[in-house]
C-alpha cells in the first residue's frame, strides 16, 4: 500500500478562512487562560511571601527580647535592643534595615533573622554591614559593629558559611535558643 494520508473530515461547506477564525479564536481563549493562571500564581506566591514574613516576625518577636541576656553571657553587655531599626541617609544614599539593633556606647551588633536561612541572606548581611560601617563613619560613630544571623532553618554548610564569615549563630533549641560564636574573630 502507498502512502496513507491522514485526512481531516470537516462539516461541508466550511472553508480555510472559518478554521481559521476558530483556531485565532482558540488562542485568544488560551491567552486568556493563561494570563488568568499568571495571576493566580502571583497571589499565591504574594500569599506565601506574606506567610514567611509573618513567621519571621513571630521568630523575631520571640528572640529580640532574650538577646541582651543571651549575649551577656558571650561577654557582650549591650543596654539597648531595637527591632526594625532603618537607616534612610538620602544625602549619602545610604539605606539598609536590621531586624534587630543591639546597642551600647562601643559595640552594636546588626542581627537578620530569616526563617529559612541561605548563603545569599549572609551575603546581604555582609553588604548591610560594610552600609553600616559607612554611615557610622559619616557620622563620626567609631563604635565597632558586629554581625549575628538568627535562622530558623539552618542547612549545616549555610552554618558553617556564616560562622567562618565572623557571625554570630542564632538558631532555636528546644523552647529557646542558642547563640554560637564565629570560629574566628568576629565580622566587624
Amino acid at each position: 500500500m502507498g502512502n496513507t494520508q491522514t485526512q481531516i473530515d470537516y462539516p461541508k461547506g466550511l472553508d480555510f478562512e472559518q478554521v481559521w477564525a476558530a483556531l485565532m479564536e482558540n488562542r485568544e481563549q488560551l491567552k486568556e487562560s493563561r494570563a488568568e493562571f499568571d495571576r493566580q500564581m502571583k497571589e499565591v506566591t504574594k500569599r506565601f511571601g506574606d506567610m514567611d514574613n509573618r513567621f519571621g516576625e513571630v521568630v523575631e518577636y520571640m528572640i529580640s527580647p532574650s538577646l541582651l541576656d543571651k549575649f551577656i553571657d558571650l561577654g557582650l553587655e549591650f543596654q539597648t535592643a531595637t527591632t526594625n531599626f532603618k537607616v534612610r541617609d538620602h544625602k549619602n544614599k545610604i539605606y539598609f534595615e536590621i531586624d534587630v539593633f543591639l546597642q551600647n556606647s562601643g559595640t552594636a551588633m546588626l542581627v537578620e533573622i530569616k526563617t529559612n536561612l541561605s548563603i545569599s541572606y549572609i551575603n546581604e548581611h555582609i553588604n548591610r554591614l560594610e552600609k553600616m560601617r559607612t554611615f557610622a563613619d559619616l557620622h563620626n560613630d567609631k563604635r565597632n559593629f558586629l554581625g549575628a544571623i538568627a535562622g530558623v532553618i539552618v542547612p549545616s554548610e549555610v552554618k558553617k558559611y556564616a560562622l567562618e564569615n565572623g557571625f554570630y549563630m542564632i538558631e532555636p533549641s528546644g523552647e529557646n535558643f542558642n547563640i554560637t560564636p564565629p570560629y574566628n574573630k568576629p565580622r566587624e
